[in-house]
C-alpha cells in the first residue's frame, strides 16, 4: 500500500515523466514510478532491492563545465549525489550531497523539477548485496572559483570538466544524456 508521504515524490516524478524524454530515460522514469508506488521503504538503504538517490548535476553559470567526482567505490567519474536515507525531498538530498562531497557552500538550484532520471545497478560489495539505485538528478549551479573540499571517504578527486570531455571520462549513456540536455539549454 502506498504511503501518503510518497505522493509529493510521485507527483514530482510524474511531472518529469510527462516531459519529452528519450526512450531510455522514459523507460527508467516509468520503472522509478512503479518502484516508488510499490515500495513503502523506497527511501531506505535497508530495501535490498534498491532505493532512491538524489544527485547534483552541478554546472557553471555559462553551462560549459560540470563538477564531477572520481567515485572511490565505483571507480568512475560521476555527478555528485547519494542516498535519500529516509528523506522524501530528493532536491534537498541532492543539495546536501553536493555540499558534503564538494565543500561548495553557495549552490544555486536551477530548477526545482527533476533534470534527469536514471536507474543503475550497483554491484555487490563486502557488506552490501547488489541492488538498484533509482536516481533523481537535479541541476544546480556553482561558481568554479569557489574552493573545493573533497570528501575523502567518497572521492578520489573532484574536477570541473568541460562538457565536451565528460564522455571521455565516463561514456555511459546517462552521462552523455545529461551533457546533451545541458547543451540544449544554452
Amino acid at each position: 500500500m502506498l504511503e501518503p508521504m510518497h505522493e509529493p515524490l510521485l507527483d514530482l516524478i510524474r511531472r518529469h515523466a510527462a516531459r519529452t524524454l528519450d526512450e531510455h530515460e522514459a523507460a527508467m522514469a516509468a520503472d522509478t514510478l512503479r518502484f516508488v508506488a510499490s515500495e513503502p521503504d523506497c527511501l531506505l538503504r535497508s530495501n535490498v532491492q534498491g532505493h532512491l538517490t538524489g544527485s547534483a548535476w552541478i554546472v557553471d553559470s555559462a553551462r560549459r563545465r560540470t563538477l564531477l567526482t572520481h567515485h572511490l567505490k565505483l571507480e568512475k567519474w560521476l555527478q555528485l549525489g547519494g542516498h535519500a536515507d529516509g528523506d522524501g525531498d530528493l532536491l534537498a538530498v541532492a543539495l546536501r550531497e553536493g555540499t558534503e562531497e564538494s565543500g561548495l557552500t553557495r549552490l544555486r538550484v536551477v530548477s526545482t523539477g527533476i533534470f534527469d532520471v536514471d536507474r543503475h545497478w550497483i554491484p555487490a560489495r563486502k557488506t552490501e548485496a547488489a541492488h538498484w539505485h533509482y536516481d533523481l538528478r537535479f541541476m544546480l549551479e556553482a561558481n568554479p572559483d569557489e574552493p573545493l573540499v573533497r570528501a575523502q571517504n567518497e572521492s578520489k578527486e573532484l574536477a570541473w570538466v568541460p562538457l565536451s570531455d565528460v564522455t571521455r571520462l565516463n561514456s555511459e549513456e546517462s552521462m552523455a544524456r545529461m551533457v546533451r540536455k545541458t547543451i540544449a539549454l544554452v
